[in-house]
């Protein structure tokens, strides 16, 4: 794994174009503000941006990891969601300057003899140059892409070129619900599944895949928490260790001792001593406040770590994580 506690320098990127790629969905066109090269990237990558409003979102990478003048991001519009794509969808972007960090990537594409991606809506866009260079390789592969409407599914035209043959177009006003089970049904042992997309088609496949595959899970990118990773109630001590209490967490670098209640996340504390602590998304999904552990044992409930590195317990998100017992030590 990467070393995302060393998080990469704040790129100066211009908005160079933005592209209507679908309804609803915008992409930008964003280039080094001097004219540099950009920062390799692999599929599977994003961008941390921060808009003109001071918000920090994250946007799947989408274009040509071969193109290094040009990053590509695609933006779904979600009027009820907390600001970011709105700002997005109607604001003059084109010509602006943006500050970026990335690319990171916490959902890279694994070797193997076959793919099965499984997309929904925007969840197409870190799929997209997974596609790409698997229809470039010897790899066999397969998409079933949804959507709500045909008119609403980007980058249609890019995917036919790649391998027609091997894409699903399965808009949801025409064929209804997803058939993950036509994807999944008949795949070798050795095949990888990559899913993204809404919270219900990733639950569903993961659902799916721990019937047919149990010993092989899908790989996932979500765009909110998985329904387990946020507890409901943080004062019920309801999560998966004793919580009734609160806890203590010590800040070794800058000396602080503070009490985390049951009823405030570990994060909301932590801006007490430090409030320009790094943050974002808030669900345990995004990465951006991962934070080592120095002692004690996290109660991980984020969607970001893989299994063994919860088990490991070296980091922890702090926006959702909690402690398993009565004191934790961060490197902070």
């Amino acid at each position: 794994m990467a070393d995302v506690l060393s998080p990469p320098p704040v790129l100066r990127l211009r908005v160079q174009d933005t592209v209507r790629e679908a309804d609803g969905v915008l992409g930008l066109l964003l280039e080094d503000s001097r004219g540099a090269r950009l920062p390799a990237w692999e599929p599977g990558a994003h961008l941390e941006v921060r808009l003109p409003s001071g918000r920090v979102r994250h946007y799947s990478l989408c274009g040509d990891p071969g193109d290094r003048r040009t990053y590509r991001l695609g933006v779904l519009r979600d009027p009820g969601g907390r600001g970011g794509s709105e700002e997005i969808h109607t604001s003059v972007l084109a010509g602006r300057l943006l500050d970026v960090r990335g690319p990171v990537n916490r959902f890279p594409l694994v070797p193997a003899e076959r793919y099965a991606f499984i997309a929904g809506g925007i969840g197409i866009t870190p799929l997209l140059p997974m596609v790409r260079e698997a229809a470039a390789g010897r790899s066999a592969w397969s998409l079933l892409y949804g959507g709500r409407t045909l008119t609403s599914m980007a980058y249609r035209d890019e995917l036919a070129a790649l391998g027609g043959g091997n894409v699903v177009l399965a808009p949801e006003d025409t064929h209804g619900p997803l058939d993950i089970d036509s994807v999944l049904r008949g795949l070798p042992d050795t095949a990888a599944v990559y899913c993204c997309g809404p919270a219900g088609l990733i639950a569903a496949v993961e659902s799916r895949c721990a019937a047919l595959f149990p010993a092989r899970a899908p790989h996932v990118e979500r765009f909110t928490a998985a329904p387990a990773s946020v507890p409901a109630d943080l004062g019920s001590g309801s999560g998966s260790g004793p919580d009734e209490a609160g806890f203590e967490v010590e800040l070794r670098r800058s000396g602080a001792v503070l009490h985390v209640p049951p009823g405030r996340t570990l994060l909301d504390v932590v801006r007490e001593a430090l409030p320009s602590v790094p943050s974002s998304c808030e669900q345990g999904i995004c990465g951006t406040c991962e934070t080592k552990v120095l002692a004690g044992v996290p109660d991980h409930r984020d969607s970001v770590l893989s299994e063994a590195e919860k088990a490991a317990g070296n980091t922890m998100m702090i926006c959702v994580g909690r402690s398993k017992g009565s004191r934790l030590v961060l490197d902070l």
